[in-house]
């Protein structure tokens, strides 16, 4: 299974974007599938759902951080590398998808849908972007970090 399938297979169980993304690379990031999922719940919606930066995207990075971070401050040139990498994830997501925007993918305007989380329904799924940016967000994680691509 890809991690893109796996991304797409966590959602569906009702995980969220930023769950979904994160937790498909658990195996890798040495943590379990709840571990990754607790570590990435506050993420999604766009950061607790108020439509910032795609739960997708920061699923994404967190996997570049645990791969690729650095815990050194005085680290000049791992940061430097981490912010270029997150920087070309991004805008191939934004190239793929439109925007790495939640709101914006979701054709939403800012303060608008903060209330309670959508019930999950096939049409819920037909008609939200949110599959695809888990997918897309997990194919960029695996072709940067698992397959060298940089």
């Amino acid at each position: 299974m890809s991690r893109a399938d796996r991304a797409e297979e966590l959602f569906r169980q009702g995980y969220n974007c930023s769950q979904s993304v994160f937790a498909a690379f658990a195996d890798v990031v040495g943590m379990t599938t709840e571990e990754a999922a607790r570590l990435a719940s506050p993420f999604g919606a766009g950061f607790g759902k108020l439509r910032e930066v795609c739960g997708a995207v920061s699923g994404m990075t967190m996997v570049a951080g645990k791969l690729c971070g650095y815990d050194d401050p005085e680290d000049r040139e791992g940061k430097i590398a981490l912010y270029k990498l997150i920087q070309t994830m991004c805008a191939e997501f934004e190239a793929k998808e439109g925007t790495i925007i939640c709101r914006e993918l979701l054709g939403l305007k800012r303060g608008e849908d903060l209330g309670e989380p959508a019930v999950r329904t096939e049409e819920y799924y037909r008609s939200r972007p949110c599959v695809g940016a888990c997918r897309t967000a997990a194919e960029i994680a695996e072709k940067y970090l698992l397959n060298g691509e940089r």
